[in-house]
């Protein structure tokens, strides 16, 4: 599978031990994608970097209403993250949501969202919360809005052969006034892959009168996490309300192009179900806005 096994300490011997390899080195964080990956001959590699003992990168914490992320932080510390709960209660609910609690408590956010599926329930909470990651490399550090990260086709802008994500970061709703929540169907309550999922922002206006932002993401309905863009256009132009948000989601559906699966079911139905939960998940960001208005 692979004949070199290493663990660093730093993010510096992490990006020497990947340019040694010469393309052929791999980054482990939690290992619950890229081992599965390797034993399925899907990936090859001559050597695995073990980044999980880098501790410099396992972190929740805010500063000047910005809340910062370490790659390495599991889903569990964000599921139980008390700052998170207060700041942005949609990504802990939506880290609650991975998998079984052995996966949460190994699996990692960086590693969910560089792996790239367009269910990873943590990368479309971070990507409506306007994150912006931060990639390190012998070259130097890059900042990329999660919007430009993924790759139309699928896939992340990345080279995992000489990169390191090591940081998410993005203003907190609540600093921001925003209201924001996040939606999810799955086959049942546990251990299950999303049917749909989605993750709302809205920041009100001057008396709620309109919408200074609104952000609709949807997953997993295309190659990556998806922008509902046209739903957004709705919010932005006519505000909020039960009517307009029905126009929102019913907008958003059209732009889902989900694909016909015999374990989360037809498209036909996905779209539908996905206008009904866009729709949900707008009133109650729509009603934690307000809340946090008054």
């Amino acid at each position: 599978m692979y004949r070199a096994y290493y663990r660093p300490k730093s993010v510096a011997e992490a990006l020497a031990l990947l340019q040694e390899g010469g393309g052929r080195a791999r980054v482990l964080a939690g290992g619950t994608d890229l081992m599965l990956q390797l034993k399925k001959g899907e990936l090859s590699c001559d050597a695995v970097v073990d980044i999980s003992g880098v501790k410099d990168l396992r972190y929740i914490r805010e500063e000047g209403g910005r809340l910062y992320i370490g790659a390495l932080s599991t889903h569990t510390d964000l599921a139980e993250s008390a700052l998170l709960e207060k700041e942005a209660p949609l990504l802990a609910a939506a880290a609650r949501s991975v998998g079984s609690l052995q996966i949460r408590n190994v699996g990692t956010v960086g590693g969910n969202v560089v792996n790239a599926q367009p269910a990873a329930d943590t990368a479309v909470p971070l990507m409506a919360l306007k994150a912006v990651a931060t990639i390190v490399s012998p070259a130097g550090v890059r900042q990329v809005f999660l919007d430009d990260l993924y790759r139309p086709e699928g896939g992340v802008k990345l080279d995992p052969t000489c990169e390191l994500l090591t940081e998410f970061s993005f203003v907190s709703p609540r600093a921001a006034g925003a209201g924001a929540a996040f939606g999810r169907v799955a086959r049942r309550r546990a251990l299950a892959l999303p049917v749909f999922n989605t993750a709302v922002l809205l920041v009100p206006g001057a008396g709620r009168a309109f919408l200074t932002e609104a952000r609709i993401v949807m997953g997993p309905v295309a190659r990556l996490p998806l922008r509902a863009r046209q739903g957004e256009r709705v919010l932005l132009e006519q505000g909020a309300g039960e009517e307009i948000f029905l126009q929102a989601a019913a907008a958003a559906s059209l732009e889902a192009a989900p694909r016909d699966s015999v374990f989360r079911g037809s498209a036909r139905y996905r779209k539908k179900l996905a206008r009904v939960i866009v729709y949900r998940t707008l009133l109650q960001a729509w009603e934690n806005a307000c809340s946090r208005v008054d």
